[in-house]
């Protein structure tokens, strides 16, 4: 099955047929919508739907895909990663990628913002460059040059599931880590066709249960800001928000920005950070 059928089957499977509207009779092997129900719901044939999911249809209208959306009840980002695995670029051959380099004008906005943790990721969540404080905050128990060296940069994913100091510092670990995966599945339709993306979601599915079983949801959401509770091993507990500002670029580069709220204990917090290390 391809990704996009993939898509659909989790889709489905998450959804009741109360949910859909759908009416329900006899025993059901599986609780969500059967394939024919989501056909009769989106207003398509169960043949043409059948070979959507296949790959053997590249061309399916906006009214189709909008449909399909509307029937399975998709979100905002789960419309847009539709659109994108329906419209899939001409099959390539795995390109090895080049290895990222910091954008200079973002690595020069993530000192210029000071006391304000932050870190600029790569398309598939290499640490390109951070600043003091996000190298502090995020990961101080590693070599602050380690970005600049690409083969020894750190890789966001692999510190969330395999380095057990960086598991500790989230409090809400489970919700982070869903998160991570989800943002990566996104992201990870746009750049198919990159070895690096293969090997990276290869290495993890083999070392980390975790995230095997959060890949194979098949989630995904476009991250753009919330909220984040720490435990740092240096100053305690912290509760911070974050906003994720992407380049316009379009290359998959984002700043990661946390910020305190005024004259809270998170705030002192950052700042007890800063000086006492």
């Amino acid at each position: 099955m391809t990704e996009l059928g993939e898509f659909l089957r989790s889709r489905r499977d998450r959804l009741t047929p109360r949910e859909a509207g759908v009416d329900s009779y006899g025993r059901r092997r599986v609780p969500g919508l059967r394939r024919e129900e989501l056909a009769q719901l989106a207003g398509v044939s169960m043949t043409y739907l059948t070979r959507l999911e296949q790959g053997q249809s590249q061309n399916a209208s906006d009214s189709v895909i909008h449909a399909l959306a509307r029937a399975l009840q998709l979100d905002a980002d789960e419309r847009a990663h539709l659109f994108v695995l329906a419209r899939p670029a001409r099959p390539k051959r795995p390109r090895a990628s080049e290895p990222e380099s910091a954008k200079p004008g973002a690595e020069q906005l993530l000192h210029a913002m000071g006391e304000v943790p932050a870190v600029l990721l790569g398309r598939f969540n290499d640490v390109l460059a951070w600043n003091r404080a996000g190298h502090l905050l995020l990961a101080g128990h590693l070599d602050a040059d380690a970005p600049a060296r690409p083969e020894e940069r750190p890789n966001q994913l692999r510190l969330l599931f395999l380095d057990p100091h960086t598991r500790d510092l989230y409090v809400d670990w489970d919700d982070e880590a869903a998160l991570a995966v989800a943002s990566l599945r996104y992201v990870a339709a746009q750049f198919a066709d990159d070895r690096r993306l293969a090997e990276l979601v290869g290495e993890l599915s083999v070392n980390s249960p975790d995230f095997a079983r959060l890949w194979a949801g098949h989630d995904v959401r476009l991250c753009t800001s919330g909220a984040k509770r720490f435990r740092h091993p240096e100053v305690g507990d912290l509760e911070l928000d974050y906003e994720v500002l992407h380049l316009p670029e379009g290359n998959g580069q984002r700043i990661l920005a946390h910020s305190a709220r005024s004259a809270s204990t998170s705030s002192a917090a950052l700042r007890l950070l800063m000086t006492a290390s």
